[in-house]
């Protein structure tokens, strides 16, 4: 995937648990899959845009 495995990963984690703490983590997740929503939303909007504009300059010819 990313060059990242598993080993890279836990450690990470680990690293994230003790500096933010277990009561965190959830709100961090939380916050985290929220963007990843608004992200893919606004990607969404952007293509349907584009769409919207060929098919507006195709009637136009």
């Amino acid at each position: 995937m990313f060059g990242i495995g598993m080993p890279e990963l836990i450690i990470i984690l680990v690293i994230i648990l003790i500096i933010f703490g277990a009561g965190k983590l959830p709100e961090i997740g939380a916050g985290l899959g929220k963007g990843i929503k608004n992200f893919k939303k606004a990607t969404t909007e952007v293509d349907q845009e584009k769409a919207e504009k060929i098919e507006d300059d195709k009637n136009k010819s």
